[in-house]
């Protein structure tokens, strides 16, 4: 949530610095997550000055520029090319001189220069109004008041609003601070704790008044429990226009776009007192009446986005005689909105409630600011203020005249809410007894009514804006974020517990991993549990039948849960891709979410990523692309921490991976891992390879559980190493090696490593060469040249008999 600094001074008036102010609303729990500099103008109009136009004739070398010479009050005249249709002499001119930043309408800079245009020279520049940031025309330049002196700061002749704004990470629970009403209502407490006394500076509506009772629309809430407040009035003989500048600035500042005057400060309300307000052409309203009810399921209605959509039965619609006109508290419907022939219009400010917008909202899949709102809740007894503040405003920059009695439905008031203090109870939970003076003083900066006093405790009314507060506990915060946490002391001992688990914890054996993995230059990621339904397609693996579905999903691209990691962490690559990060190793704990046939299932499993060079470019080193292998060997390192080996590996191609390995123990499948296909790449828009590694963390888990650990000493007695390179057939893999190796010498045959890959030239066709190296060892003697031999005299049989291997 954005707030206008000079804004928020228009209810306090303070001389504290931004800074200051920000440091102070963030100890109150409205954290300030950055303060900007707004210029209403950008760039302050520095550098552009009056400018004379005293000569104005034809370029000699191009048709459509004129070189004229311009005095802008410093000695001699400036030789300016200028372009536009009409320059001409005698005219008063903003002029941007050498060395002045000007703006485009993205925001780039771009500065003026001295240089030759056509082989004239050119000493500045004669501005258009958009070019300066004071308006869109670009038709020619803007010719000024004659009566300028040259030479003024073109900032003297246009104000320029300089202002801060706070952007406020507001938590959900502080509806009641959802404007610059509420943001000062709170800044107010923090002074007075400071025993800084400010008065917070309400706009008068006294002055509203009914011109006449020409105009009357009658009202008509059908849905009393979701509407309890409804009120309205009309306004005739306005006219629709461009807003005045005071009021776009305001708009700017918080980065809204203004549109006119009346849609404008039905918006500056909703952010001044945080009420939204809504306002209908008054023509368009069939019957002069306006009922607030329900439709029936699949009602058709075409939103200001010009997006026809299908109304739910529960959804609360503002309708005329004839049809629905708006979804009520979250968007307004294409036919019924106010546009540049509007004259007269109904002007709404409501109650409506919170869980039923809520529930609007998120069905439609729409955001708005009223909805953002009302769907927290605001202040009940706000809305006839508001109303009135809104239709003098209108009037102040529409015209027009108020037409009709303020019509307010409210059968059932919403009332204060009534909670009892304890003094021991908030000594307690805050861990230090503030005096009660103090509480006192804090409830009543807060518009906290206290009702009665005892030695116990306190009786107390709370605001009914402020539908956060409805327990002790709740009243206890409030004193304590006023009273500032950082004044409550630290105790100088520390209690702990020791706590009893073991040591296969999932949480433990999941830092253990991700610190290996770290150690290795992968970096973690976390992505959305919530994706696309689109990825599904992608793989026949997976089943939307199986998807988790979201009932109210903020977009369609979020609206189920993943099946899968790959499709979210290729997100991750692609976004990292894009920004020339090409080297990449991240992985990724998260879980996959199931529906089979109504009963749900979540899967814990660890993803790795794994794309471009393994090692940086360096002098010192040769880099080495990630491969295949470079995949293979971090995976059995990690199952190797943890203290799973001698697992049984099968080829596995599907329709996510190209090539590769499934792993497992037993019937427990492990991990899948390999190149990803190309297709599902090129759908995220990578060109270059990509290894993905999909591992069931909850067999990973269940199978460490079975593990312990073995100590050993060290050997004291040598090792031996033999190579052998075979000749064999292509299709014969170093796996088969291994498994024949450590079957065939199990006790002293410690290592087998495969060192060396030979096919082509001087070699039988459809065969290679494996190099393979052999670590022998006896960890209780020194092993003779016999036995060496008789070992490898016996791989090399076996070789021979089971793989048909000839030694080279």
């Amino acid at each position: 949530m954005k707030i206008s600094y000079n804004w928020l001074k228009q209810f306090i008036k303070t001389d504290w610095s931004p800074e200051q102010t920000g440091e102070l609303l963030t100890d109150l729990g409205l954290e300030i997550e950055g303060i900007e500099a707004f210029q209403s103008v950008k760039g302050a109009l520095e550098g552009i000055v009056v400018g004379e136009v005293l000569t104005c004739v034809q370029h000699p070398n191009a048709d459509r520029l004129k070189v004229t010479t311009v005095n802008i009050g410093l000695g001699d005249p400036l030789q300016i090319v200028c372009g536009a249709p009409n320059v001409a002499a005698g005219q008063k001119v903003p002029v941007a001189t050498i060395g002045t930043t000007l703006y485009t309408e993205t925001g780039e800079a771009w500065t003026i220069k001295k240089g030759k245009i056509r082989g004239e020279e050119s000493h500045g520049m004669i501005c258009a109004e958009d070019e300066m940031g004071l308006g869109s025309s670009h038709d020619g330049i803007m010719v000024l008041d004659n009566a300028l002196q040259p030479g003024t700061l073109l900032s003297q002749v246009f104000s320029v609003e300089n202002d801060h704004v706070f952007e406020i990470g507001l938590t959900p629970n502080r509806a009641d601070a959802m404007s610059h009403y509420g943001v000062a209502r709170d800044l107010k407490a923090g002074l007075l704790q400071k025993d800084i006394q400010k008065e917070l500076i309400t706009p008068s509506v006294s002055s509203f008044h009914v011109d006449n009772r020409t105009l009357k629309i009658d009202i008509d809430v059908v849905n009393k429990n979701l509407a309890p407040r409804y009120c309205g009035v009309t306004i005739s003989g306005l006219k629709v226009e461009e807003s005045p500048t005071w009021l776009q600035n305001r708009l700017k500042a918080i980065g809204l776009t203004p549109k006119n005057n009346v849609v404008d400060i039905t918006n500056y309300v909703l952010h001044e007192l945080g009420q939204p307000l809504h306002a209908f052409d008054a023509v368009k309203i069939a019957g002069n009446k306006i009922v607030v009810k329900t439709l029936p399921k699949g009602t058709k209605f075409k939103t200001l986005d010009d997006i026809e959509r299908e109304l739910h039965e529960e959804d609360l619609m503002i309708c005329d005689a004839e049809k629905p006109m708006c979804i009520a508290g979250v968007f307004g419907g294409v036919t019924s909105g106010v546009t540049e022939s509007t004259t007269s219009i109904f002007l709404e400010s409501a109650y409506f409630n919170p869980v039923s917008i809520r529930k609007s909202a998120k069905r439609h899949g729409l955001n708005t600011d009223a909805s953002f709102r009302f769907e927290r809740g605001i202040d009940p007894n706000i809305t006839e203020y508001a109303l009135k503040r809104a239709a003098l405003l209108i009037q102040e920059v529409a015209g027009g005249e108020i037409t009709s009695d303020i019509v307010d439905i409210y059968p059932k008031k919403i009332e204060d809410y009534q909670v009892r203090l304890s003094f021991e109870n908030a000594k307690k939970l805050i861990g230090e007894e503030i005096p009660r003076e103090i509480i006192k003083r804090i409830l009543m900066s807060l518009d906290i009514k206290i009702n009665n006093v005892t030695e116990t405790g306190l009786g107390l009314t709370i605001p009914a804006y402020r539908n956060d507060v409805l327990r002790e506990a709740d009243v206890i915060e409030e004193i304590l974020r006023v009273y500032g946490y950082n004044n409550i002391k630290t105790t100088e001992k520390l209690n702990a517990s020791i706590s009893q688990t073991s040591r296969f914890e999932d949480y433990k054996l999941q830092n253990i991993i991700g610190d290996q993995l770290a150690s290795q230059g992968f970096y973690e990621i976390m992505s959305n549990s919530l994706t696309s339904p689109k990825y599904i397609a992608l793989s026949p693996k997976l089943n939307e039948a199986h998807n988790v579905e979201m009932l109210n999903p903020l977009s369609q691209d979020l609206s189920v849960l993943r099946q899968s990691l790959l499709f979210s962490g290729l997100e991750a690559v692609s976004y990292n891709l894009n920004r020339k990060r090409l080297d990449l190793k991240l992985f990724e704990f998260g879980k996959t979410y199931h529906n089979y046939n109504g009963k749900r299932e979540e899967l814990k499993r660890l993803a790795l990523f794994i794309t471009g060079d393994r090692n940086n470019d360096r002098w010192t080193n040769t880099v080495k692309k990630s491969d295949f292998f470079y995949l293979k060997g971090t995976i059995t390192a990690l199952f190797e921490r943890l203290g799973l080996s001698q697992l049984k590996s099968s080829p596995v191609t599907n329709d996510v991976l190209s090539e590769g390995l499934l792993l497992s123990s037993g019937k427990t499948t492990l991990v899948e891992f390999g190149i990803v296909q190309k297709k599902i790449l090129k759908h995220f828009g990578i060109g270059q390879e990509v290894l993905f590694a999909d591992i069931n963390w909850d067999n990973v888990i269940q199978l460490s559980k079975n593990n312990s650990v073995v100590f050993k000493d060290l050997p004291k007695y040598p090792e031996v190493r033999r190579d052998f390179a075979l000749l064999l057939d292509d299709n014969i893999s170093f796996d088969q090696i291994y498994n024949i190796a450590i079957q065939s010498e199990k006790q002293l045959l410690k290592e087998v490593d495969l060192f060396d890959v030979y096919q082509g030239k001087n070699l039988p066709k459809g065969k290679k060469s494996y190099a393979v190296s052999f670590t022998i060892q006896d960890e209780n003697k020194t092993l003779t040249d016999k036995q060496i031999d008789k070992i490898m005299k016996k791989l090399q049989s076996n070789f021979e008999k089971e793989l048909g291997a000839e030694l080279r």
